[in-house]
């Protein structure tokens, strides 16, 4: 029995299995069993790819800007449109299925950032299994710094799905990395330590840690009320977690009315536009700001005047270090001081470290050694 089957068996003896308290236990570990198999499979798949020489020609697309958003959605809910006003892109649209076949990357310039928008091919039920492009695609969506789900204001319904596939393949939007900490040993044996209440037991925790083949390892579980989908998350390191939002499209084409109906669906937590009409674009490009958490930093080089017109873009918490990374490596190396203008400072100039922690619009001079 090959991978795929085995994977299809214990899935179908997961769904007849009847999910109370006292099933909980072989499901976990079920599931546990599911995760290793796909990863192997999925192992074999990229050593086959190799091999061959196979690649993913139209979807290596080098990154740029500040941070890179990708447009998700199905196929014909204005995704190519959405690009063409959020940047200056010209991505081919059409009132067909399938008109984005690689992907299209635009730039949006917005309050001094520079943002890189890729547009890609829609994708459909079974993406992350590898139905159409959709491996590809969600693949690319691991490497971004936020998911733009796009929705048709006809089909809300698609957001679970989109949701579904982007799991599947491994991504966990709007979530946190659990806090689990993993002390591998040579020797030993298993050590589990709650220092928070959990949904599963030590005994499931330790035979998830074996079904992976961890058998000399402490374990420290800070995360509350800890499942073990998220356990196994952990076990894998391949998740990838990002913000996202969602955006609903096409509101030019219904009334008030139907919107409402829509958060009924759906939630309040979208924002609605019309791509094609060009409405409420200026909010969503401010919402996409937001949601990637960006602080502006001005220099001003010694005896010169602070340079307001490009602003030095950077992730909110960052410090000193990371502008002098930013810079070039050999800042670091060579920095002495830096005096800092602004909400950070206690004090117009103050002379900081380092490791100082900035704040959206400070001012900085970095002074290096002679």
């Amino acid at each position: 029995m090959g991978l795929a089957e085995k994977i299809k068996a214990i899935e179908d003896e997961i769904h007849k299995t009847q999910i109370n308290k006292a099933t909980e236990h072989h499901i976990g570990l079920l599931k546990a069993k599911i995760a290793r198999l796909r990863r192997e499979m999925e192992e074999n798949t990229q050593r086959r790819t190799l091999a061959t020489g196979g690649g993913s020609s139209g979807f290596d697309v080098r990154k740029g800007g500040d941070a890179t958003v990708i447009l998700i959605g199905l196929p014909s809910v204005g995704k190519s449109t959405l690009l063409n006003r959020l940047t200056n892109a010209k991505s081919r649209v059409g009132s067909y299925q399938f008109t984005t076949l690689t992907a299209i990357p635009g730039m949006m310039h917005y309050r001094g950032s520079r943002v890189q928008v890729l547009d890609m091919p829609g994708i459909i039920e079974g993406a992350a299994a590898g139905k159409g492009l959709g491996k590809k695609v969600l693949s690319i969506a691991r490497t971004a710094d936020l998911i733009l789900i796009i929705l048709d204001v006809f089909h809300p319904q698609h957001l679970d799905l989109i949701k579904k596939e982007l799991f599947g393949i491994g991504i966990r939007i709007d979530s946190k990395p659990p806090d689990v900490a993993l002390e591998k040993a040579s020797s030993g044996g298993l050590s589990i330590n709650f220092l928070a209440p959990a949904k599963i037991s030590e005994k499931l925790v330790q035979e998830v840690l074996l079904e992976y083949g961890v058998r000399n390892c402490r374990v420290i579980i800070r995360e509350k009320d800890l499942s073990v989908d998220q356990l196994i998350d952990v076990l894998s390191d391949n998740r990838a977690y990002m913000p996202s939002l969602t955006v609903l499209n096409k509101i030019d084409l219904v009334n008030q009315g139907f919107i409402r109906e829509v958060q009924s669906t759906i939630g309040n937590d979208f924002i609605p536009i019309a791509a094609d009409a060009a409405v409420n674009i200026d909010a969503l490009k401010e919402e996409i700001y937001n949601k990637l958490d960006f602080i502006r930093v001005y220099m001003r080089e010694k005896g010169k005047d602070t340079d307001y017109q490009e602003p030095m873009i950077m992730q909110n918490g960052a410090s000193v270090e990371d502008v002098c990374n930013r810079i070039h490596r050999s800042v670091v190396r060579n920095f002495r001081y830096a005096q800092i203008w602004g909400r950070s400072a206690k004090f117009g100039g103050q002379k900081v470290g380092i490791d100082h922690l900035l704040i959206d619009e400070d001012v900085i001079t970095i002074t290096k050694k002679i």
